[in-house]
């Protein structure tokens, strides 16, 4: 396993040791975790299952759209 430095200004070492030990986890861990939930390189395993394919309501349509709005345009001045 590798091991990471990484420098941080003081009242963020304050608040990340606050909220590891909130966690009931050391610093190193904390971060840890962090990590790999935001550097995973892959989908979590069933997501398009549970989330895309996990829809058991009633059959979605979408609506009529209606008709396109025109607007008049900006008046430009240069100052």
């Amino acid at each position: 396993m590798a091991q990471l430095h990484c420098y941080v200004p003081d009242p963020v070492a304050v608040r990340l040791q606050e909220k590891a030990q909130k966690a009931g986890m050391s610093v190193s861990r904390y971060l840890g975790d962090l990590i790999k939930r935001d550097v995973r390189p892959v989908w979590p395993e069933g997501y398009f299952e549970t989330v895309i394919g996990g829809w058991q309501g009633e059959a979605l349509e979408r609506p009529t759209q209606g008709v396109y709005e025109i607007r008049e345009g900006f008046l430009f001045v240069e100052g």
